[in-house]
């Protein structure tokens, strides 16, 4: 009995140890990037870094002002086209399609998960840049060379489809049958009861779908890097070009050796983005958890 009890302590210390462990890489890597970074903050304070617009890394001016922005727009314009899209074809497929068409979609969509992120830029390039240069920018503004924010955002809302299908999916099928019945029962139509009963019940699910669909659109590097424009400067509107984080690190880090304070700006990028996908996961979890208390109870 003494070596039952024994072998148990042993492999819940054990499975504490390696849960703490697994943890502590989300803050290793944060001490890591900021050592890394540490340079940069003694001839620059955060306002500055965050305040001003010019990139000159030859003259020692590390203005992130843009990139910031350029990260921002690129990731609300791919939730924004994503959302909506998402959620009807996820309402579709679990409330509306028969089950053959359901086996056939599903699969297709997930197929898009596989395919690599240079795929979905040059398909950006060669279709959607046209289309922006083409028919949308000059409804709005003179000329645009269709490398913009909104096509990075485009081509990012497709590549968030996978993740967000299939999540907000799953969260709808635990929805149970008992309450849609008793709301049809009641004379509600099928639309009325998905609105008043299905989505609100499911809406703490839907709102972590687009948790993780935005953690994933703010890290995407190669596919934005190849329609936003890679412009330093910061977008004013949809038309313009932009240039994120994750492009600007992907861009430049092989140039940093030789430019003093270059490898520690692109490491307070690189922090950056990684306290900004923190701080935002984090804020979530505490709105995601008020509503889950709100719409249990």
């Amino acid at each position: 009995m003494n070596i039952r009890i024994i072998k148990d302590k042993i492999i819940a210390n054990a499975m504490l140890i390696l849960s703490v462990a697994s943890v502590s890489f989300v803050f290793l890597i944060g001490i890591g990037l900021y050592w890394r970074a540490a340079p940069l903050f003694e001839g620059h304070t955060l306002f500055s870094l965050f305040s001003t617009s010019e990139w000159a890394p030859s003259k020692g001016k590390f203005g992130f002002y843009p990139f910031i922005m350029g990260t921002l727009w690129v990731t609300l314009i791919a939730i924004a086209v994503a959302l909506p899209l998402c959620l009807l074809m996820a309402i579709y497929l679990t409330e509306y399609a028969k089950p053959g068409i359901r086996k056939v979609i599903l699969p297709l969509v997930n197929i898009l998960a596989g395919i690599p992120p240079v795929i979905y830029g040059v398909w950006g390039i060669f279709f959607v840049v046209p289309i922006v240069r083409e028919y949308l920018a000059p409804q709005f503004i003179e000329y645009s060379s269709g490398y913009t924010v909104l096509t990075g955002g485009v081509v990012l809302a497709v590549m968030t489809f996978p993740i967000l299908v299939s999540i907000v999916s799953e969260v709808l099928r635990t929805i149970p049958k008992e309450l849609k019945d008793a709301s049809l029962s009641l004379g509600a139509t099928k639309w009325e009861t998905i609105k008043k009963v299905v989505l609100k019940r499911a809406f703490p699910g839907i709102m972590a779908a687009a948790v993780l669909a935005v953690s994933r659109a703010f890290g995407e590097t190669i596919a934005v890097l190849m329609v936003c424009g890679n412009v330093p400067v910061a977008p004013t509107s949809v038309f313009d070009a932009g240039y994120p984080l994750p492009a600007l690190i992907a861009n430049n880090f092989g140039e940093m050796m030789s430019i003093p304070l270059y490898d520690s700006a692109l490491m307070f990028a690189a922090l950056l983005l990684f306290f900004i996908i923190f701080l935002f996961n984090l804020v979530s979890r505490i709105i995601l958890n008020r509503i889950e208390y709100k719409f249990i109870s």
